[in-house]
């Protein structure tokens, strides 16, 4: 054999065996993470509400029934902070955004925050945003300074009563401008494409917001249809607005249900899901595309109610528990979660196992093959084991909740620990002898409650149980611990001012 025939050999054996080896490796799989806004445990068909409810869910039943049904996903107390948490894999403290973001404030997403969006750019994904960011408007706050090539929806430092917003002033007569000046500068509809400015698109208005879910799925689907065709994985993060006040239907779903508005929305938002699932079919990407379906917090509550018409409530229900947006009861942090992963997550399956919303950061970065940032704390767990039916607990056991700068709840196995008063439903705090007494704000112990014997929260077994104080206590320790050696940012807060003027504390 001459050498130059033997070097030719071996090259195209070297080229065989390497697109041998490149055709063992897995397909990166598609992410699509549609998230619901205050949509609460008790809503939705299978946690006991849909048809129940007055509100048939009937593709959302669908989805259970291919997928995983979590029924211990948890998440942070009200919008930005649920969102900074998945976002980032870590507690919304730690990014300085434990509060809803207000115009104009001064706590927004850092330049130095790591997304969920870098992950999976780093990793060759074409990346989208269509909806709801709330994490600040400021150029380094944007999704597009962040790791998604594109973004269309709402103001990204506000959320979607912000429609409502010119209406509003007009009847008080606040501003004096003219309502088509009033128009002009009030929310927008806006877009923007990797590293660009958001530019404006149309005014957001109450009739813009009855139709923006139709907007936002059609560019989804339109988005995924482009990948497809490039023969590129994608990662669509579809926060819509399924849920959140106020909840004006589209035309097409005005009257639907049997309770109002809010009904109505709950069942368009079926319809959307549906479509979602529809195009992931017809794209032929069905099997190789892993779908999560949640809510960023528990439902609206009477805080929000008189935004609803005709005598109906716009308010969610939290199914047998006690709690709602803004609050860190367990109504308010335990909502619904659904996994749908052809061929790896087992269909009509259901896990107890405690899932944070923060767990999706590591467990993606995991599926991927991408690496989280060590130069942080990550407070989220890789729970693939629990996802793919390995593991029946998963990885976790404690969670933590925050409003602003208080730590006011610690989460261990199925105990809920207050360090802060929080009233049970009826009026006033709950009287408690001995010890456990709320006649002195917290009398220096805390509260604490069994969710599975009382899920409503209404007895207080700290005098029973105080030694359950102790594991939970531990999750405080370890957190403060890795605060000394990686300090939190200013706590958000639109009341305390430094003295002299000029800025926020």
């Amino acid at each position: 054999m001459s050498r130059h025939l033997a070097v030719s050999l071996l090259a195209v054996l070297a080229l065989t065996g390497t697109a041998s080896t490149a055709a063992q490796q897995p397909e990166k799989p598609n992410v699509v993470f549609i998230l619901a806004d205050n949509v609460g445990y008790g809503d939705l068909g299978p946690y006991g509400g849909g048809e129940l409810r007055g509100a048939p869910t009937p593709r959302i039943d669908q989805l259970a029934r291919e997928g995983l049904r979590l029924t211990q996903f948890l998440v942070e107390p009200a919008c930005t902070p649920s969102r900074a948490a998945l976002m980032t894999g870590r507690y919304s403290i730690r990014e300085g955004l434990s509060l809803i973001i207000l115009p104009g404030g001064p706590n927004t997403l850092s330049a130095q925050s790591v997304t969920m969006g870098q992950l999976f750019k780093e990793q060759g994904y074409a990346t989208a945003i269509f909806g709801k960011w709330h994490l600040g408007s400021e150029p380094q706050s944007l999704p597009t300074a962040h790791g998604f090539d594109e973004f269309y929806g709402i103001p990204p430092d506000m959320t979607w009563d912000s429609a409502t917003y010119v209406e509003k002033i007009e009847i008080t007569h606040s501003f004096a401008a003219p309502p088509a000046v009033l128009l002009a500068r009030g929310p927008q509809i806006v877009e923007a494409t990797a590293g660009g400015e958001l530019h404006i698109v149309k005014p957001f208005t109450p009739e813009v917001r009855a139709e923006i879910d139709n907007e936002l799925v059609a560019k989804s689907i339109e988005f995924m249809k482009r990948q497809t065709a490039a023969r590129k994985p994608f990662f669509l993060y579809l926060p819509f607005s399924m849920g959140h006040i106020p909840n004006l239907p589209s035309g097409q779903f005005k009257g639907k249900s049997r309770i109002g508005n809010y009904g109505d929305k709950l069942m368009e938002g079926d319809y959307h899901v549906g479509q979602i699932l529809d195009a992931l079919k017809q794209l032929g990407v069905d099997d190789n595309t892993l779908l999560v379906f949640a809510s960023d917090n528990g439902p609206s509550g009477e805080a929000f109610r008189e935004y609803g018409n005709l005598g109906t409530p716009d308010m969610g229900s939290p199914g047998p528990f006690r709690g709602e947006l803004g609050e860190v009861t367990e109504g308010s942090i335990r909502t619904f979660c659904f996994i749908r992963w052809p061929g790896h997550v087992k269909p009509n399956t259901t896990s107890y196992a405690m899932v944070s919303i923060m767990d999706f950061f590591p467990t993606f970065a995991g599926i991927i093959g991408a690496k989280a940032p060590t130069d942080r704390p990550i407070d989220g767990v890789d729970q693939s084991d629990a996802l793919l039916g390995k593991s029946e607990t998963g990885k976790r056991d404690t969670l933590l909740s925050f409003i602003g700068g208080e730590l006011v709840a610690s989460r261990w196995k199925q105990w809920r620990v207050y360090f802060t008063d929080v009233h049970p439903t009826g009026i006033g705090p709950q009287r408690q002898p001995g010890p456990g007494s709320a006649s002195a704000p917290m009398a220096g112990y805390p509260k604490v409650f069994n969710i599975e014997m009382d899920q409503h929260e209404d007895l207080n077994v700290f005098g029973l149980f105080p030694i359950v104080s102790e594991p939970a206590l531990k999750a405080v320790e370890e957190y403060l611990a890795s605060v000394k050696k990686y300090p939190n940012p200013p706590a958000p807060n639109v009341t305390q001012f430094r003295s002299g003027g000029g800025g926020w504390d």
